[in-house]
């Protein structure tokens, strides 16, 4: 099951044109922000891309061996990134868009995440109900530095309970700790759908995603080293598990 695989149903087009349309908005006027802040401020970023063996997402199973690149940008607490997939080995795997407008003080960051597939529709600006391609994404996380906890929740696009048609408020808890151990670094996670909803495959409460993730880079000259992880994953109520290898080339 894709992110995009409950079918929409919403009232209207023009609630969601005009949603989309506030969001190209803000990230304007955080770009705009960013470039008049240049003399003045650092400006982050980064461009990145992951090769796996197979994408998981929250416990579920959405593409084979795939290619995953991430441009971000940030200044001062705002981020504005775009992450995408391509499917390598299998061409009926969807190709996917998400871009995240988030913002970080501390240990707390919130934000806005516009994922997109083509499952539904092969164009990218199209909001019409019942085939759209979009579904957007609240959360709100806080990172204790020894635990994170996380919050996410669908408010809008293509997340309808197919029998009802009504909107189904999709949402996702996750706590994922962090730790070192045998010069490798681990991270240990445990996700959560509290309620029944198409979206996750679940009828009620459920335990979907127990994973452990290492990673370690593998030096290959004196300038040059290759990061490397791997992740086992569970999901109880579906009853599956995976295996995802993968390496992660950092531009800048």
């Amino acid at each position: 099951m894709s992110r995009q695989a409950c079918p929409l149903h919403l009232s209207t087009g023009q609630h969601l044109s005009m949603m989309k349309k506030r969001l190209l908005t803000a990230a304007v006027l955080v770009i705009c922000t960013i470039g008049s802040a240049q003399a003045q401020d650092t400006i982050e970023g980064g461009l990145s891309t992951d090769f796996v063996s197979s994408y998981i997402w929250r416990g579920q199973q959405l593409g084979d061996v795939s290619i995953q690149p991430e441009l971000r940008v940030g200044w001062k607490g705002l981020s504005l990134a775009a992450w995408g997939n391509v499917g390598l080995s299998n061409h009926k795997d969807a190709k996917e868009i998400d871009l995240t407008l988030s913002y970080e003080t501390g240990g707390l960051s919130f934000g806005i995440v516009d994922y997109w597939n083509d499952e539904h529709d092969e164009r990218y600006f199209y909001y019409q109900r019942d085939s759209t391609g979009h579904a957007f994404e609240g959360f709100v996380a806080y990172d204790f530095g020894p635990v994170s906890l996380s919050w996410q929740t669908f408010f809008a696009g293509n997340d309808y309970q197919e029998g009802s048609g009504r909107r189904a408020w999709s949402s996702y808890f996750e706590v994922a700790t962090p730790f070192r151990l045998l010069d490798c670094r681990w991270k240990a996670t445990a996700g959560v759908v509290p309620w029944g909803c198409d979206y996750y495959n679940t009828s009620g409460f459920s335990v979907t995603n127990l994973s452990l993730r290492v990673a370690k880079d593998i030096k290959i000259t004196e300038s040059f080293a290759l990061p490397l992880f791997a992740q086992i994953t569970a999901n109880p109520a579906s009853q599956k598990m995976y295996f995802v290898a993968g390496l992660t080339l950092k531009v800048f």
